[in-house]
């Protein structure tokens, strides 16, 4: 791959290159058109880690994807300066512009839209939906089988989130007319490959741990593939190389939710400050910032000052490991080769004091009470809605089905005479893009939990 080549200004579903807006460059315009959209503004009652809403007001989906924004904004400047200044003889003025003044445009916008194809719930809603396509009664299951193929019908059985979002950022918004750039769609995704081939990790590729796209969106991402000249790893398993700005996106995701998901727990009194600081302060011992940080630390009275400063400083210090990491491994990441993420390429010892953050998140925080409940709450409203939804698309012509069929909004495009496949589709479309809140109201309502006042 070459740096003059993996950007576009071009947009997706567009036959010619819009004309250039003065005041906002390409990819600005790519970042304001998901911050107005419908999608993106649904993440606030989407789960993070923790239930919401609480009386403490932790993370949600839309918190974590704007600090996660903030942070790629800073690692696409800091990588975008290096590039444009090693290579300030060969670049042409484009390319030296778009390096020096726009890549950081490009990560913070593909940072806002990484999590827009997660369903509700957190990432237990992306299991409850393989859950449900797993454990279908053999009679829905001979149907589907007979209708899909193996890859189809391996979207549903491995539902991914960051393949969802490419389905959404693609398909869903071209009719929404969003027509976002080729650059922006290829830095979202993490796993270039479809859900057949995916989910292989024993192949040591960073591409393969998942998928990226669904079987409706292959040509999509064949598109960009062309467009940017990424590299084609297997094409006949519709496998690819990461686009290089993919681990500034993977990067600024790391760094965060490490530090804002113990935050969280520190607010809900799941751990202690003291154990927020023995997990934080030794990143910084023998650093130059370790005398200044000790001293206003003590200075601080209120702990979730103390908890803010520790946090501010760590995502800087995080953010110049990962851009030095990026720089250094220039050539593994041009080639396609490079098969971890940058933040596990970053010195022993804060490879170390990581590990031991996710030790404590997994035993104290993911695996706390209320993170459990919510997540079979997932199961079961999620669950619950696609058993009433896919029974109706298979039986159409039931009395209860036609009713069930109408809650499903026109734009989502179910109708008996589309493909089983597009059906389902849109179905799944319908139930990942809810919030949390309104899931668990059509939930009660459809089963009968909760019924309707009549007035």
């Amino acid at each position: 791959m070459n740096w003059q080549t993996l950007f576009s200004n071009k947009r997706f579903g567009s036959s010619n290159r819009q004309q250039r807006d003065e005041i906002r460059g390409d990819y600005m315009r790519d970042y304001d058109r998901l911050i107005f959209s419908s999608q993106f503004r649904r993440l606030q009652n989407k789960t993070q880690v923790f239930p919401l809403p609480g009386a403490v007001f932790v993370h949600n989906r839309l918190t974590h994807s704007l600090e996660v924004a903030s942070v790629g904004r800073s690692l696409g400047r800091a990588v975008g300066e290096k590039l444009s200044e090693k290579y300030k003889e060969e670049f042409s003025e484009n390319t030296h512009n778009f390096y020096r003044f726009e890549l950081s445009d490009v990560i913070q916008t593909a940072c806002i839209a990484h999590d827009i194809g997660n369903p509700p719930f957190g990432h237990s809603g992306e299991e409850a939906i393989r859950t449900f396509f797993n454990e279908l009664d053999p009679e829905q299951a001979a149907v589907i089988e007979k209708e899909l193929t193996e890859n189809q019908l391996n979207d549903f059985r491995w539902f991914e989130g960051n393949a969802n979002a490419f389905r959404i950022l693609t398909r869903i918004f071209l009719k929404l007319g969003l027509k976002l750039t080729y650059t922006t769609l290829a830095s979202i995704i993490k796993y270039p490959v479809d859900s057949t081939h995916g989910f292989k990790k024993e192949t040591g590729l960073i591409s393969t741990k998942k998928s990226g796209f669904f079987d409706s969106e292959i040509t999509y991402y064949k598109e960009i593939v062309e467009e940017l000249g990424i590299n084609i790893i297997d094409e006949a398993k519709n496998t690819y190389a990461r686009h290089p700005f993919v681990f500034l996106v993977e990067a600024a995701d790391d760094i965060c939710y490490r530090i804002i998901d113990l935050e969280d727990a520190f607010r809900l009194n799941i751990i202690s400050i003291e154990q927020t600081k023995d997990l934080l302060l030794p990143f910084f011992e023998g650093e130059q910032e370790n005398d200044y940080l000790h001293k206003k630390i003590a200075e601080i009275e209120d702990e979730k000052q103390q908890l803010s400063l520790l946090r501010a400083m760590l995502i800087n210090f995080l953010t110049k490991k990962c851009t030095e990491v990026f720089i250094e491994n220039e050539e593994a990441l041009l080639n396609g080769k490079l098969n971890k993420s940058l933040i596990d390429l970053v010195d022993e010892r804060s490879i170390a004091l990581l590990k031991k953050i996710d030790e404590v998140s997994v035993r104290k925080i993911y695996n706390h009470k209320s993170v459990i409940e919510i997540e079979i709450a997932g199961y079961h409203v999620i669950g619950g809605l696609l058993k009433e939804f896919v029974r109706a698309v298979l039986n159409p012509k039931l009395a209860k089905s036609k009713k069930i069929l109408l809650v499903v909004p026109a734009q989502f495009g179910i109708h008996p005479d589309e493909p089983l496949y597009h059906n389902l589709q849109a179905v799944v479309d319908f139930i990942s893009g809810m919030t949390d809140l309104y899931a668990i109201d059509l939930y009660r309502k459809i089963t009968g939990i909760q019924i309707p006042e009549l007035r």
